[in-house]
């Protein structure tokens, strides 16, 4: 089951702003958030929240989330990761291990598994991008199916296999844009190896 990323808040019975010097307005939860929906509108856009796959694993397992921006539309983000998923094996194959990605449905804008180069485990991921001006903010989760501690940096790559440029020595079928500002949030002893995505680049 897909789940939001984010960690919730307790909702306050009411918010008190003062706005006008001797007087205040006492607003709802219901009527803040929309306040703060419509405020986040104004600066830029409604960013959507972060999604996760899930996984079934017992005790722990291995995932990582990146947030980061792309100079690109995120149609064309978009586009271009379904353009690499499909290609495969013709038009492009995954730099890391050779592993097969197929299109699916967890939430977000668009989602993914990928089944590893040895054939072995399959890994979900999803991918929720919100227009930033003529850029994309890319909020990506992936997540392994089983229990796991630690991953060389699959789930770091099932992710960054998908829209890598030519200037982080990647392949595109489609476009070629560059990404920045990334942030990386691992689970359990993920981790990040951009060395390691590329182990069989031909």
């Amino acid at each position: 089951m897909a789940q939001a990323c984010g960690t919730p808040t307790a909702a306050a019975s009411a918010v008190e702003i003062p706005s006008i010097p001797g007087a205040s307005f006492a607003f709802g939860p219901m009527a803040v958030g929309s306040f703060l929906v419509a405020l986040a509108a104004m600066t830029g856009g409604v960013t959507a929240e972060m999604v996760c796959p899930g996984s079934p694993a017992h005790f722990f397992h291995t995932g990582m989330r990146i947030t980061t921006t792309a100079r690109a539309t995120c149609a064309t983000v978009e586009a271009e990761a379904k353009a690499r998923a499909s290609g495969q094996y013709g038009q492009w194959h995954d730099p890391h291990n050779n592993g097969t990605y197929a299109l699916a449905s967890f939430g977000g804008t668009v989602a993914f598994t990928r089944l590893t180069g040895d054939k072995k485990y399959t890994d979900k991921l999803v991918f929720t991008l919100t227009p930033k001006g003529g850029e994309c903010l890319i909020e990506a989760c992936s997540e392994s199916q089983v229990t796991s501690g630690l991953d060389m940096g699959t789930n770091y790559c099932n992710l960054k296999m998908l829209y890598c440029g030519t200037s982080d020595g990647c392949r595109p079928v489609k476009s070629d844009f560059t990404a920045y500002g990334e942030e990386t949030q691992k689970m359990a002893q993920a981790s990040v190896s951009m060395s390691s995505c590329l182990k069989t680049v031909s």
